[in-house]
């Protein structure tokens, strides 16, 4: 039976024609000029995964998600469940983020920056290629009967991975725990931290099943965002592809100028993926933007004297009809949403306060006659919640200089990251009193300098 001409968009890379086996793949390794570029970035961003969790930014770990205590930690910043708008603000800005530079760029941050395809291709497949050889050596180990050079060979290289993924699930528990509590997981006995140590046998499973089995499949059926991806491409979209217009008709070169296109059909781009896809095929959603075809590429078209980049970064209406990239109305309006984005979170953050405080009148009451002194009372509870990572001592003055506070429970010191309740009578001369309900404001100080302010409303009868 003959596959249709797309047969390539009915199924993905990695199986049989019947989808009942799994094709391993055994990428061949090119290294040119933008593979350096792109180790040297993936080493960039692997220093900065292993060392943020021990960098500290006042006084704090600089990137923290620890869930089971509500504390996120972001260069330094604190924020607790107080700040659940912010969290959601600043996940959608960076969901419109990706949706514009998918737009412009494809899926560049999958092959560049993603730390499932940096370790993959920059340390595990680095191990693999140096104790097993290269792809044609791997696949013939494979295919080979089990000697003891095999099992040798084997044995060496996923006793690494378990390594490096019991290494990877430590760093990954620092980011979830916090690195002072992963420290004494490993200093302290097991049996003081059994949960914690059961959690890191259980990432360490899971890293090393990703890396050393699932692969490229975390990439084509597991990741949302490839599929996210052919949403959001148009024709203006720059990604990896192939120049159709001058690589056509294949064929090997011959003297004879101008018979075929640039195109050497020598499958080296094939042989290079990741995930073993043909890009020549046009934009699949397989495709990672890792650039290794167009390094693959460009070493042919250097030997055959032709110009590079017959792979490159290009949009369809580049490739169609030599029309350079311009924004349209959708980047445009994209980009006006990330703005506004940006701002409305940039001003939320700077105006966000280190003591966040709630006030509300007392249930059932209004407000309270003190016929001995002629004033009048109302009474109040107020949330007070730290949001720093150190004590705050406290006092809490009225705007209104007639107002004073008489406090039913007080609280003068607000420990790091709590919050407390207090409650307070307000009590005012009545003969201020101008109106039945009057705006009243307070002063939250720490150090003689204003932490917060907040309001809420008197109600009292008018003096007449």
């Amino acid at each position: 039976m003959s596959q249709s001409p797309l047969y390539f968009r009915d199924q993905i890379s990695t199986v049989t024609a019947d989808g009942k086996k799994r094709k391993w793949l055994y990428p061949r390794v090119i290294k040119g000029k933008l593979y350096r570029y792109r180790a040297i970035v993936s080493y960039f961003f692997l220093g900065l995964l292993f060392a943020a969790p021990f960098i500290r930014l006042n006084g704090e770990q600089l990137v923290l998600l620890n869930i089971l205590e509500r504390k996120f930690v972001f260069f330094g910043i604190i924020f607790w469940p107080q700040d659940f708008y912010l969290f959601v603000l600043a996940l959608l800005t960076f969901m419109v983020f990706v949706v514009l530079f998918t737009v412009v760029f494809g899926r560049v941050f999958c092959g560049w920056a993603c730390p499932q395809t940096i370790f993959l291709e920059m340390v595990f497949r680095k191990i693999e290629n140096w104790i097993e050889g290269d792809f044609i050596k791997q696949k013939k180990l494979d295919e080979s009967p089990l000697t003891l050079e095999k099992a040798a060979k084997k044995t060496l290289k996923h006793t690494l991975f378990l390594i490096i993924s019991f290494l990877i699930a430590n760093i990954f528990l620092s980011y979830l725990i916090g690195s002072t509590a992963l420290l004494k997981i490993i200093t302290e006995p097991v049996t003081s931290h059994l949960s914690g140590f059961i959690s890191i046998c259980i990432f360490t499973l899971v890293f090393y099943l990703v890396f050393a089995k699932m692969r490229e499949l975390v990439c084509t059926v597991a990741c949302p965002y490839g599929r996210l991806q052919g949403v959001l491409l148009d024709n203006q979209s720059i990604i990896v592809a192939y120049d159709y217009q001058r690589g056509e008709p294949r064929g090997k070169r011959m003297k004879i100028a101008n018979t075929i296109g640039d195109c050497t059909d020598c499958k080296l781009c094939v042989q290079v993926c990741p995930t073993g896809i043909d890009i020549r095929n046009g934009t699949q959603m397989e495709c990672v933007n890792c650039t290794a075809c167009i390094d693959a590429c460009n070493t042919v078209m250097e030997k055959i004297d032709r110009p590079l980049n017959l792979i490159g970064f290009k949009s369809e209406d580049e490739i169609a009809g030599q029309k350079p990239f311009q924004l349209n109305k959708r980047i445009y309006a994209y980009g006006a949403v990330l703005a506004l984005l940006i701002v409305a979170l940039g001003y939320l953050l700077i105006s966000r306060t280190a003591v966040e405080t709630t006030i509300l009148r007392a249930g059932g009451t209004l407000y309270q006659l003190r016929d001995k002194d002629g004033t009048v009372s109302n009474l109040y509870n107020a949330e007070l919640v730290n949001k720093t990572n150190h004590t705050i001592k406290f006092k809490i003055i009225p705007d209104n200089r007639q107002a004073r506070l008489q406090y039913i429970q007080k609280e003068d010191s607000l420990a790091a990251g709590s919050s407390i309740r207090i409650t307070f009578f307000v009590i005012m001369p009545q003969q201020s009193i101008r109106k039945y309900k009057s705006a009243l404001g307070f002063s939250l100080l720490s150090g003689n300098k204003e932490t917060d302010h907040f309001e809420t409303t008197f109600i009292a009868p008018v003096n007449d």
